[in-house]
Protein backbone atom coordinates (compact mmCIF):
# COMPACT_ATOMS: atom_id res chain seq x y z
CA UNK A 1 0.00 0.00 0.00
CA UNK A 2 1.45 3.95 -0.89
CA UNK A 3 1.99 5.89 1.25
CA UNK A 4 -0.59 9.09 2.02
CA UNK A 5 0.52 12.45 2.32
CA UNK A 6 -1.66 14.96 4.01
CA UNK A 7 -1.57 18.75 4.12
CA UNK A 8 -3.76 20.59 6.49
CA UNK A 9 -3.88 21.35 10.15
CA UNK A 10 -5.84 19.97 12.46
CA UNK A 11 -8.04 22.35 13.53
CA UNK A 12 -9.75 22.93 9.84
CA UNK A 13 -12.98 20.96 9.68
CA UNK A 14 -12.74 19.64 5.92
CA UNK A 15 -9.02 17.92 6.86
CA UNK A 16 -10.82 16.60 10.46
CA UNK A 17 -13.05 14.51 7.51
CA UNK A 18 -10.22 13.67 5.63
CA UNK A 19 -8.47 12.58 8.63
CA UNK A 20 -11.08 10.32 10.30
CA UNK A 21 -11.99 8.69 6.99
CA UNK A 22 -8.30 7.81 6.76
CA UNK A 23 -8.27 6.46 10.25
CA UNK A 24 -11.67 4.86 9.89
CA UNK A 25 -10.24 2.81 6.55
CA UNK A 26 -6.99 1.87 8.96
CA UNK A 27 -4.98 3.88 6.18
CA UNK A 28 -1.15 5.04 7.40
CA UNK A 29 -0.44 8.73 6.16
CA UNK A 30 2.00 11.50 7.04
CA UNK A 31 0.48 15.51 8.01
CA UNK A 32 1.96 18.65 7.06
CA UNK A 33 1.08 21.32 8.41
CA UNK A 34 -0.74 24.06 6.47
CA UNK A 35 -3.31 26.72 6.02
CA UNK A 36 -4.04 29.38 8.22
CA UNK A 37 -1.08 30.19 10.71
CA UNK A 38 0.90 27.70 9.64
CA UNK A 39 1.44 29.34 6.29
CA UNK A 40 2.42 27.06 3.36
CA UNK A 41 -0.78 27.65 1.05
CA UNK A 42 0.52 31.03 -0.93
CA UNK A 43 3.89 29.13 -1.56
CA UNK A 44 4.38 28.03 -5.59
CA UNK A 45 4.80 24.75 -4.34
CA UNK A 46 1.86 23.98 -2.74
CA UNK A 47 -0.46 26.34 -5.24
CA UNK A 48 0.93 23.87 -7.74
CA UNK A 49 -0.51 20.75 -5.98
CA UNK A 50 -3.82 23.23 -5.24
CA UNK A 51 -3.83 26.33 -7.59
CA UNK A 52 -7.06 27.64 -5.23
CA UNK A 53 -4.78 27.76 -2.11
CA UNK A 54 -6.57 25.78 0.56
CA UNK A 55 -6.21 22.01 2.56
CA UNK A 56 -6.88 19.69 2.39
CA UNK A 57 -4.50 18.18 -0.15
CA UNK A 58 -3.71 14.56 -0.40
CA UNK A 59 -0.90 12.94 -2.60
CA UNK A 60 -1.08 9.08 -2.42
CA UNK A 61 1.78 7.67 -3.45
CA UNK A 62 2.73 8.37 -7.25
CA UNK A 63 -0.72 10.14 -7.31
CA UNK A 64 -1.31 13.72 -8.57
CA UNK A 65 -2.35 15.90 -6.09
CA UNK A 66 -6.30 15.31 -4.82
CA UNK A 67 -8.06 19.15 -3.49
CA UNK A 68 -11.79 19.31 -2.47
CA UNK A 69 -12.19 17.34 0.78
CA UNK A 70 -15.48 15.43 -0.99
CA UNK A 71 -13.28 14.23 -3.87
CA UNK A 72 -10.45 12.92 -1.54
CA UNK A 73 -13.28 11.20 0.47
CA UNK A 74 -14.48 9.80 -2.47
CA UNK A 75 -11.04 8.64 -3.98
CA UNK A 76 -10.44 7.36 -0.53
CA UNK A 77 -13.39 5.22 -0.56
CA UNK A 78 -13.34 3.62 -3.74
CA UNK A 79 -9.38 2.78 -3.50
CA UNK A 80 -9.75 1.23 -0.34
CA UNK A 81 -13.13 1.07 1.53
CA UNK A 82 -15.24 -1.87 0.91
CA UNK A 83 -19.19 -2.31 1.17
CA UNK A 84 -21.24 -1.46 3.50
CA UNK A 85 -18.78 1.92 3.72
CA UNK A 86 -19.20 2.61 0.52
CA UNK A 87 -20.81 -0.48 -1.95
CA UNK A 88 -19.45 -1.49 -5.39
CA UNK A 89 -22.83 -1.85 -6.63
CA UNK A 90 -23.86 1.60 -8.46
CA UNK A 91 -27.14 1.64 -7.22
CA UNK A 92 -26.34 0.87 -3.67
CA UNK A 93 -23.36 3.37 -3.43
CA UNK A 94 -26.06 6.27 -4.83
CA UNK A 95 -27.93 5.60 -1.86
CA UNK A 96 -24.99 6.09 0.63
CA UNK A 97 -23.37 9.59 -2.08
CA UNK A 98 -26.81 11.04 -2.15
CA UNK A 99 -26.84 11.29 1.47
CA UNK A 100 -23.24 12.26 1.35
CA UNK A 101 -23.86 15.12 -0.89
CA UNK A 102 -26.89 16.49 1.15
CA UNK A 103 -24.90 16.56 4.13
CA UNK A 104 -22.27 18.33 2.58
CA UNK A 105 -24.52 20.80 0.86
CA UNK A 106 -27.36 21.04 2.93
CA UNK A 107 -25.66 21.10 6.57
CA UNK A 108 -22.18 21.72 6.18
CA UNK A 109 -21.88 24.29 3.56
CA UNK A 110 -24.39 26.24 5.31
CA UNK A 111 -23.59 26.11 8.75
CA UNK A 112 -19.95 26.45 8.80
CA UNK A 113 -19.74 30.29 6.95
CA UNK A 114 -23.20 31.47 8.41
CA UNK A 115 -23.56 30.34 11.64
CA UNK A 116 -19.23 28.53 13.47
CA UNK A 117 -17.74 31.17 11.58
CA UNK A 118 -19.69 34.22 12.83
CA UNK A 119 -19.44 32.88 16.24
CA UNK A 120 -16.15 31.97 16.52
CA UNK A 121 -14.15 34.35 13.64
CA UNK A 122 -15.53 37.60 14.97
CA UNK A 123 -15.49 39.08 18.51
CA UNK A 124 -18.22 38.68 20.34
CA UNK A 125 -19.15 42.54 20.19
CA UNK A 126 -19.31 42.37 16.66
CA UNK A 127 -21.59 39.51 15.88
CA UNK A 128 -24.77 39.66 14.23
CA UNK A 129 -26.47 37.74 16.65
CA UNK A 130 -29.82 38.10 14.25
CA UNK A 131 -28.14 37.09 11.52
CA UNK A 132 -26.78 33.77 13.21
CA UNK A 133 -29.96 33.13 14.73
CA UNK A 134 -31.65 33.17 11.47
CA UNK A 135 -28.78 31.19 9.66
CA UNK A 136 -29.32 28.63 12.76
CA UNK A 137 -32.99 28.27 12.38
CA UNK A 138 -32.47 27.27 8.68
CA UNK A 139 -29.71 25.05 9.28
CA UNK A 140 -31.76 23.22 11.88
CA UNK A 141 -34.36 22.91 9.20
CA UNK A 142 -32.50 20.81 7.12
CA UNK A 143 -31.12 18.41 9.95
CA UNK A 144 -34.55 17.80 10.89
CA UNK A 145 -34.77 16.07 7.60
CA UNK A 146 -31.35 13.34 8.89
CA UNK A 147 -33.57 13.59 12.26
CA UNK A 148 -36.33 12.12 10.91
CA UNK A 149 -33.93 9.71 8.77
CA UNK A 150 -32.62 8.66 11.65
CA UNK A 151 -35.54 7.71 13.31
CA UNK A 152 -35.47 4.82 11.37
CA UNK A 153 -31.72 3.40 11.28
CA UNK A 154 -28.80 4.03 13.03
CA UNK A 155 -26.55 5.09 10.57
CA UNK A 156 -27.87 8.39 7.75
CA UNK A 157 -27.49 5.75 4.60
CA UNK A 158 -28.91 2.68 6.64
CA UNK A 159 -28.22 0.88 9.66
CA UNK A 160 -23.98 0.24 8.56
CA UNK A 161 -21.23 3.26 9.26
CA UNK A 162 -20.41 4.44 5.40
CA UNK A 163 -18.93 7.82 4.17
CA UNK A 164 -22.47 9.44 4.35
CA UNK A 165 -21.55 9.77 8.24
CA UNK A 166 -18.62 10.83 7.51
CA UNK A 167 -20.20 13.85 5.44
CA UNK A 168 -22.36 14.33 8.03
CA UNK A 169 -20.73 13.81 11.06
CA UNK A 170 -17.14 15.88 10.73
CA UNK A 171 -19.62 19.21 11.77
CA UNK A 172 -21.80 17.61 14.24
CA UNK A 173 -18.88 18.15 17.02
CA UNK A 174 -18.79 22.18 16.29
CA UNK A 175 -22.60 21.85 16.30
CA UNK A 176 -23.05 20.72 19.51
CA UNK A 177 -19.68 22.26 21.44
CA UNK A 178 -21.00 25.84 20.59
CA UNK A 179 -22.75 28.12 22.63
CA UNK A 180 -26.51 28.22 21.21
CA UNK A 181 -29.50 26.93 21.98
CA UNK A 182 -30.24 24.18 19.66
CA UNK A 183 -33.53 22.69 18.39
CA UNK A 184 -34.63 19.46 20.04
CA UNK A 185 -33.38 16.84 17.43
CA UNK A 186 -33.35 13.68 19.53
CA UNK A 187 -32.29 10.96 16.73
CA UNK A 188 -29.78 13.39 15.28
CA UNK A 189 -27.98 13.38 19.38
CA UNK A 190 -28.38 9.86 19.66
CA UNK A 191 -26.69 9.51 16.41
CA UNK A 192 -23.97 12.26 17.76
CA UNK A 193 -23.70 10.05 20.85
CA UNK A 194 -23.22 7.04 18.67
CA UNK A 195 -20.61 8.43 16.71
CA UNK A 196 -18.65 9.50 19.89
CA UNK A 197 -18.02 6.19 20.51
CA UNK A 198 -15.88 6.22 17.25
CA UNK A 199 -12.15 6.05 18.30
CA UNK A 200 -11.40 8.01 14.79
CA UNK A 201 -14.53 10.62 15.20
CA UNK A 202 -13.25 11.38 18.92
CA UNK A 203 -9.39 11.78 17.89
CA UNK A 204 -9.55 13.27 14.54
CA UNK A 205 -12.70 15.32 15.07
CA UNK A 206 -13.20 16.35 18.76
CA UNK A 207 -10.30 18.24 18.83
CA UNK A 208 -9.74 21.88 20.15
CA UNK A 209 -10.38 25.04 18.13
CA UNK A 210 -9.25 27.34 19.97
CA UNK A 211 -6.69 28.37 17.63
CA UNK A 212 -9.31 30.02 15.38
CA UNK A 213 -11.52 32.16 18.06
CA UNK A 214 -11.39 35.67 17.81
CA UNK A 215 -12.07 37.50 20.79
CA UNK A 216 -12.58 41.27 22.36
CA UNK A 217 -9.43 41.55 23.91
Amino acid sequence: MSKITIWGRRSSVNVQSVLWCLEELGLGYDRIDAGFTYGLVNTDEFRQMNPNGKVPVIIDGDSAPIFEAGAILRYLATQYGTAPFWPESPAERAMVDKWAEWAKLNFASMFIPAVFWPLVRIAPSKRDFAAIGAALKSVEAELAIADAALAKTRFLAGDDFSLADIQLGHCLYRYYDIEVTRADLPNLAAYYHRLQTRPAFAGQVMVSYDELRVSDG
